[in-house]
């Protein structure tokens, strides 16, 4: 019901998704490497999103509020700190609109305070419930479904903008489940 609710309602939703057992582990080796990597991808299009809209959304100064979901054994100084990082360093792969992300105003708050904190993790739960088998092996599509159309696309492309898959799927072996709802988002508007 509620990704139903959220489908009705005007908003964009983006979703990282990883599919662990396919990562090298030492590649990841750091605590919390693979978290802020993810992150970067997510507010990479979370940037562009703010981008896109500026022209039809005037209100406000045109930079996201980033506000995390608390979670222990995550410094957000440390995280602040690998935004500079990247945006110091001047790689061509990071594409994070840096003109709308205020690094310094990252902050997490409890996740029972905030409704717009509950409202993205129903938007996480949605799409990887159509990508990631449950108990019995199973993925629900359903709600991936209904909220496709709140999913950020640009030009009609959602797997590299709403939906991002990492790494991409077809360097999976996906089931017939999970191929479904990759082809769900691979079809353009």
């Amino acid at each position: 019901m509620a990704s139903q609710v959220l489908a009705a309602k005007a908003l964009r939703g983006i979703c990282v998704a990883a599919h662990k057992p396919s990562l090298q582990a030492e590649i990841y080796a750091e605590k919390n490497q693979l978290y802020f990597y993810l992150c970067r991808y997510l507010i990479e299009r979370i940037s562009w999103l703010c981008r896109d809209l500026r022209r039809i959304v005037p209100e406000g100064d045109g930079r996201v509020k980033i506000i995390f979901s608390r979670r222990g054994g995550l410094s957000y100084e440390a995280f602040r700190a690998y935004l500079l990082k990247l945006k110091n360093f001047d790689d061509p792969a990071v594409q994070i609109n840096w003109a709308v992300v205020d690094i310094n105003g990252i902050e997490a708050q409890d996740h029972s305070k905030r409704a717009g904190l509950q409202i993205a993790d129903i938007v996480a739960s949605s799409i990887t419930s159509g990508i990631e088998p449950d108990f019995y092996g199973n993925c629900e599509l359903k709600y991936a479904e209904a909220l496709r159309p709140r999913m950020y696309s640009r030009k009609g492309n959602y797997l590299s903008y709403g939906v991002k898959l990492y790494p991409w799927a077809d360097r999976l072996a996906l089931t017939p489940e999970q191929r479904k709802f990759v082809a769900l988002f691979e079809v353009r508007d």
